[in-house]
């Protein structure tokens, strides 16, 4: 379609608000003046009045263009979808030149819309340079029509030009009239679009723009925190076999659109994912266009679609405009028909597809096929895939040209970094007496981690320092040694300490201490890991809690299932209920922490074996180790062994000889015969460095 024609469908509902934000907001009585007045002094990106930045304007005319050409087919776009953010910025920047315009608006107003805009591309001639002929003509063109707006804006903003220019006047109402009155006969899907992408925008930035910060439970502290006080930047190997192609893992899309990000529990992978949702909503472009790793995602639509949400209630897996239905957003209903199929075939969206490890195998199988096929049918998107390290095989997109990244664990300088950030977050709720206090915590923290060798070990994820600053806080700076110590601390801390801490009564009659809740929600984690799921429905998590309740007699005697799961639900804080009818756990290490003890207690050693060469029972079995006596921990290290020795496959040899590896070191005791058992497996294994 002629760039001309495109841009004469700016209706002025379109345009206006942009022209607004070009100049100062001015008090009752500002358009009375009989006078003319400068247009440099009217504008707002210039002088003391300057409230409008220059990646604000950005946005304006970003959005301007998309406006104008978003809706039409591939084949008829003026120019190729790359260089339509170049348009966008080419405008912005001859936009800026108004503030050095020697006219007053009268003149302006004289001198018409086509005259004003080549008064403004002489005054910046450089603006276009970079674009190619197409494109510039369509910068031209959406130029005509911004200072047409602009024009008809200094004849309604001041009755000085309107009396002066009466026939001007006229002309320019008369154009706008006309081309409103075309546009509401015919009307284009694209401004519908913009409308719903903004009201989508701020809905990202709504639910994905706080974080949970592990361990911080004072009294006065809130639940969730600003993503941007409490994102750690983490890490990402370009080579899991090397430690020397680092990049920042918010960098993953510097010279890549396609990333499998490999990470283990509490590492980050989610969180990063929230990240990504949100700077890519806010469309920040002193953000975005910092530098190349970031730039990929101007001008993107975000779309989270965590798998476990995705296959919860359904067999299939979604099309483009079911993904907003399945992720449950409350704005699904009110997106335009085909609004999705349009972001996509654009190659304006971002992908972010997490928990492919929190699926059965059968279904990651599906997925890689769904994967492709929306593949093949929008390629010009940006995707990333999250994962837990075992849980797909190396290589399972390479086919799709996907580059392979696993999150790193935290450097000495980012788990430094943590220990501030989370200090600063707990002092930003804590009264002036505790505040001292907290800072001698951090001090002796961070030289703490650095001094102390078996606690370096533990901190290696944002989980595991959160809990690390949690429990020293809790405990006046004391740490459990293990990693079984001090998960069972923590699980102390959330199950015993928040009501007591926070001065709750009982408010729903309901008194349980520790080790009850503990019976309770192991049983409910092990019904989690036994069906593969990260969610459960609430009346299933019910019955669960039912069929327990007969061996936890102080909890029977206090009320029936679904008032002890409530309590557990409001007044554990390993629960939560992300949609109505649905819930998990706060973090998947405290499911299989509690299921692998449901485990153990239940005599199910044979049962972790048998289940041991599926990556979701991974960390179930290392915390069986840390769980079981003595005996029971070598006879599951052992029955590993031997069903690794056993296999005809070299894969399923070498992957339960490493996961008995693992786990080995979780052993609180172990018999020096089974030590040394599994030292011959590894050494074969791992070479010698």
């Amino acid at each position: 379609m002629d760039a001309g024609a495109i841009a004469a469908r700016l209706a002025s509902g379109v345009i206006t608000p942009l022209v607004k934000k070009l100049f100062v907001s001015e008090g009752p009585g500002a358009g009375l003046v009989g006078r003319p007045v400068r247009i440099s002094s009217l504008v707002s990106f210039t002088g003391e009045k300057r409230r409008l930045t220059d990646a604000d304007l950005y946005k304006l005319t970003r959005g301007l263009l998309r406006s104008a050409v978003g809706s039409h087919a591939i084949g008829e776009r003026p120019v190729a979808p790359g260089e339509e953010e170049a348009v966008a910025l080419a405008l912005a920047r001859t936009l800026t030149y108004l503030g050095d315009l020697e006219m007053d608006d009268v003149q302006a107003v004289q001198m018409g819309p086509q005259a004003l805009a080549q008064t403004l591309k002489a005054a910046g001639p450089d603006s276009t340079r970079d674009l190619s002929a197409d494109g510039a003509y369509l910068h031209d063109a959406l130029l005509a029509s911004a200072c047409l707006h602009i024009l008809h804006f200094f004849t309604q903003r001041s009755t000085f030009v309107a009396r002066t220019l009466v026939e001007h006047s006229s002309q320019l109402a008369e154009v706008i009239a006309q081309t409103d009155l075309l546009l509401a006969r015919n009307p284009s899907p694209v401004t519908k679009d913009t409308l719903f992408e903004e009201r989508y925008a701020a809905h990202i930035i709504q639910k994905h723009g706080m974080l949970t910060i592990y361990g911080i439970d004072l009294s006065r502290s809130p639940e969730q925190w600003p993503l941007g006080t409490a994102y750690l930047s983490l890490e990402a190997d370009l080579d899991r076999d090397t430690r020397h192609a680092m990049i920042r893992a918010e960098h993953a899309f510097n010279g890549r659109d396609r990333v499998l990000l490999r990470g283990v529990a509490g590492s980050g992978k989610t969180t990063l994912v929230q990240w990504l949702a949100v700077t890519t909503a806010q469309q920040d472009l002193a953000v975005l266009d910092s530098g190349a790793p970031l730039a990929s995602l101007i001008g993107r639509v975000p779309f989270v679609l965590p798998m476990r949400t995705l296959t919860r209630q359904h067999d299939d897996l979604p099309a483009p405009d079911e993904f907003l239905h399945r992720t449950r957003c409350p704005l699904a209903g009110a997106q335009p028909t085909g609004w999705a199929d349009r972001v996509l075939a654009l190659g304006r969206g971002l992908l972010l597809i997490d928990g492919i490890d929190e699926v059965s195998k059968r279904t990651r199988e599906r997925t890689r096929r769904w994967l492709q096929d929306l593949l093949a049918t929008y390629p010009r998107n940006v995707w990333l895939v999250t994962s837990r390290p075992s849980a797909v095989r190396d290589r399972w997109l390479a086919t799709e040209k996907f580059t392979e990244l696993s999150l790193a664990p935290m450097s000495r300088q980012d788990v430094t970094s943590f220990i501030h950030r989370w200090h600063n977050a707990a002092r930003s709720v804590s009264e002036p007496e505790e505040r001292n206090q907290l800072d001698a915590y951090e001090s002796s923290l961070v030289t703490a981690v650095r001094t102390k060798q078996d606690l370096a070990r533990l901190a290696t994820n944002p989980l595991m320092c959160g809990l690390i600053c949690a429990l020293h806080c809790d405990r006046r700076g004391y740490l459990p040694s293990g990693r079984k110590e001090l998960y069972d601390a923590a699980l102390s801390m959330l199950l015993a300490r928040r009501d007591r801490e926070r001065d709750m009564e009982a408010p729903d009659g309901i008194v349980l201490t520790e080790e009850p809740k503990v019976r309770l929600l192991q049983r409910l984690a092990y019904k989690f890991i036994l069906n593969g799921k990260s969610e459960l429905d609430r009346s299933h998590a019910e019955r669960v809690i039912a069929d327990t309740l007969p061996s936890v007699p102080v909890a029977a005697a206090q009320g029936d299932a679904a008032a002890i799961f409530q309590h557990l639900l409001l007044r554990s804080g390993l629960l939560r209920e992300p949609a109505v009818g649905t819930i998990d756990f706060i973090h998947r290490t405290f499911q299989d922490y509690l299921g692998a003890k449901a485990a153990v207690e239940e005599g199910d050693l044979a049962l972790l074996v048998l289940r041991a060469v599926e990556s979701q029972w991974e960390d179930v079995i290392r915390m069986a180790v840390a769980h079981a006596r003595p005996k029971e921990g070598a006879e599951l290290l052992m029955d590993l062994i031997r069903r690794g020795d056993g296999s005809t496959s070299g894969y399923r040899r070498s992957q339960l000889h490493l996961l008995a590896t693992a786990a080995v070191e979780h052993a609180t005791e172990l018999e020096p015969r089974v030590r040394a058992a599994i030292s011959d497996r590894a050494s074969a294994l791992i070479p010698p460095p």
